[in-house]
């Protein structure tokens, strides 16, 4: 991470400093150089006791941003698993189910994003994986269905014209 500053090393972290410690941290990452970003994230997480799901899920985020989901998906499962916050959790699904996609595991991804109920912590997140999903796996139909009454909403005078028509695509 070119020009970055070196993150405190304090072996016993508080909560609060660990979370400004990651705020930092997401607000200086760069692709360049991803040894340097799972390095720091790996530094971080040290700082957290063993197993600790926010921990867990910082580190799998890093992973996705690097493009190695192989690595993100165990560890979103044992962030999911350990109990995390409520945005974290909603975040930690999105996540999940965009790297199984990616790593071809499309059924699985339309399965965790079909069983997460909408949330404004991510919008429409949830509809725009599972278009991708649905695409992957074959139903362009769904997708665009799918992904047009998600857009609907936002169109002031057309939203309500966009979704009838995103109905009418189920019916043929």
């Amino acid at each position: 991470m070119a020009g970055h500053r070196v993150l405190r090393h304090d072996v016993f972290m508080g909560p609060d400093r660990w979370e400004r410690e990651v705020t930092e941290f997401w607000a200086m990452a760069e692709r360049d150089d991803p040894g340097a970003m799972l390095t720091m994230m790996e530094m971080l997480v040290a700082r957290r006791p063993e197993g600790d799901p926010v921990a867990l899920y910082e580190l799998a985020s890093v992973h996705d941003f690097l493009d190695r989901p192989f690595d993100a998906v165990p560890l979103y499962r044992q962030a999911l698993t350990g109990g995390l916050d409520a945005e974290r959790e909603q975040r930690a699904w999105i996540q999940l189910a965009s790297s199984l996609r990616v790593l071809g595991r499309a059924d699985e991804a339309v399965g965790v994003l079909t069983d997460l109920a909408p949330s404004p912590v991510v919008g429409r997140a949830r509809e725009a994986f599972l278009a991708l999903a649905l695409h992957d796996q074959g139903h362009e139909g769904e997708a665009l269905q799918v992904a047009l009454h998600a857009l609907a909403p936002t169109l002031p005078e057309y939203g309500p014209a966009v979704a009838r028509y995103a109905d009418a695509l189920a019916e043929d």
